[in-house]
């Protein structure tokens, strides 16, 4: 049994990642992800790295609820996120949401309900490196909203 939860620094397999939580389950219909990647360029400013700071055994923690309540709200049959920590780049993977289920509505639900909770409630911090210095990232209303959909307040404001 794969872990549902893993914070490194080093980089996933999609393919591999989405098989494991595939793997002998044949009651499986669908599987849904989301990878989230570095982007070059934020709020207007180009961005040449970017360091995403964790607190260990916290941070975990809180995933692991999130797919909790994921279970509780969706048909689904298992979940499995992967967030990396440390120094990236523009390009690099960041984070990696999938579920699965028998039918796809309750696989892109889940998905989406988890990424939007990730984004918001998950303990992280992003530092990006600019031209103008490095800056640290703010969470974004927008994000707020996409959770606000599904009932729940952003803790963060």
């Amino acid at each position: 049994m794969t872990a549902r939860v893993s914070i490194q620094t080093e980089d996933f397999d999609l393919a591999a990642e989405v098989a494991a939580l595939r793997q002998g389950d044949g009651r499986v219909g669908a599987v849904c992800s989301f990878v989230g990647t570095v982007r070059d360029r934020n709020d207007g400013q180009s961005v040449s790295t970017m360091e995403l700071e964790h607190y260990p055994g916290m941070t975990e923690k809180s995933i692991e609820a999130m797919i909790d309540a994921a279970h509780r709200r969706f048909d689904i049959l298992g979940a499995r996120v992967i967030h990396r920590v440390g120094l990236l780049q523009p390009l690099d993977q960041i984070v990696l949401v999938a579920v699965s289920s028998a039918h796809r509505g309750e696989s892109f639900q889940a998905c989406e309900f988890l990424m939007d909770y990730l984004k918001t409630q998950a303990p992280f911090w992003k530092k990006e490196q600019t031209p103008e210095g490095a800056r640290w990232v703010d969470a974004r209303v927008s994000d707020d909203a996409a959770l606000a959909k599904w009932g729940i307040q952003a803790t963060n404001s």
